[in-house]
């Protein structure tokens, strides 16, 4: 068996592919347009070499409204090089630091629709330093 894609619905693809492909660093691999079902199909992926695994945001074009946000999905989560720079960059596009890298190991963001995003660093965990050290959480992820 081997893993392939976690799928999320979005109610604007353009915010979402803004947050997901501009703001994270992913990369569109495949899109797929379905006019009989009035939904979009995009696939994402690191591009990382031997990384298969992809996010597929779902598109349903006529969803006025946000979609409900459960708990029981959990989170996705991304290994990055270097966890302060990655959440100094999100944070110049605009993306809040919900949960700060404190520990030099683990941060969440979220995405427009309100997906909770695991960031780790790879490898150990980097020194703690300021201002993340000291910086409290906000909402919830």
């Amino acid at each position: 068996m081997r893993y392939l894609h976690t799928m999320l619905r979005v109610r604007d693809l353009d915010l979402a592919l803004d947050f997901f492909v501009g703001k994270l660093g992913l990369f569109e691999k495949r899109r797929k347009v379905n006019e009989a079902g009035r939904f979009t199909l995009v696939f994402l992926g690191t591009n990382a070499e031997g990384d298969t695994a992809e996010i597929e945001l779902t598109h349903n074009w006529d969803q006025a409204e946000p979609y409900a946000t459960g708990r029981f999905f959990g989170h996705l989560a991304f290994r990055v090089e270097d966890i302060y720079a990655t959440c100094e960059r999100l944070e110049r596009e605009g993306v809040p630091v919900l949960r700060p890298p404190r520990d030099g190991h683990m941060a969440f963001v979220k995405s427009p629709d309100g997906h909770a995003i695991e960031l780790l660093q790879a490898g150990p965990a980097l020194a703690p330093r300021e201002p993340w050290s000291s910086r409290p959480n906000q909402g919830s992820w």
